[in-house]
């Protein structure tokens, strides 16, 4: 499987390293936030990348709704504790939990499936910023902190219609941002589409501090450093 290269599996329990997690986000999601460098004092494991591997072990279901408590640094082992079939965590040894699944519905552990779902969603979650982002942060006149920017994974739905799909691709529908003074938060909707038929529907939700008045300046600088990033490990 695709994600075997991006975490550590030992006696059920799941633990990541700042490189494999690092990887995983720029490789796979295109996600070049600072927080996800293997060398930032604030590391931690990207949400896609706890729900990626939950997906691959529990298999995916048509309906799904998925929150993220907490953030995890490298190192960290995490466990599935089952609750019920349709109540799913990812916790560590303390019990603490990090990710929590809800589920309704059918379930399938096609593996080709999974993998295609997982790395369509990934690769549409990741590529957030800047071309959604900047133009939802523009129409709002509200910016992130550009010398801390600081976006945080808050939740995340998922509903298919059907499972008996194959390649099923996402696309946005709709995204708004909702500011009230330093914090706010982002929801987008997208779509699963196969042989031009909506077959799914989702929702994610981030959540934003540390707000400021827009500045087209300090947004231009920061993209600009975003693509020197981007190009930069490209280049490797």
């Amino acid at each position: 499987m695709f994600l075997d290269s991006y975490f550590a599996e030992h006696n059920g329990a799941y633990t990541f390293t700042r490189e494999q997690a690092s990887h995983f986000a720029k490789k796979v999601a295109g996600d070049f936030n600072p927080i996800h460098d293997a060398d930032n004092k604030r590391f931690c494991v990207p949400g896609d990348l706890l729900f990626s591997v939950m997906l691959a072990k529990t298999g995916l279901s048509q309906k799904m709704r998925v929150e993220f408590a907490g953030m995890i640094t490298d190192g960290v082992a995490l466990a599935i504790n089952t609750k019920s079939s349709s109540d799913l965590s990812l916790v560590d040894e303390k019990g603490k939990e990090y990710l929590h699944v809800l589920r309704e519905g059918e379930i399938t552990h096609n593996t080709s499936l999974i993998e295609t779902v997982t790395k369509n969603y990934v690769q549409f979650s990741g590529k957030n910023f800047p071309h959604i982002m900047v133009p939802l942060m523009e129409s709002k006149q509200v910016m992130i902190n550009p010398a801390r920017p600081l976006v945080i994974y808050e939740s995340m739905e998922l509903e298919f219609s059907r499972l008996d799909l194959e390649a099923p691709t996402v696309e946005l529908t709709d995204s708004i941002l909702e500011s009230d003074g330093k914090r706010g938060s982002v929801t987008l909707a997208f779509s699963f589409t196969e042989h031009g038929e909506v077959v799914g529907e989702g929702r994610k939700r981030m959540l934003m501090s540390g707000l400021k008045p827009y500045c087209q300046n300090d947004i231009d600088d920061l993209v600009a450093r975003f693509n020197a990033r981007k190009e930069a490990y490209q280049a490797e």
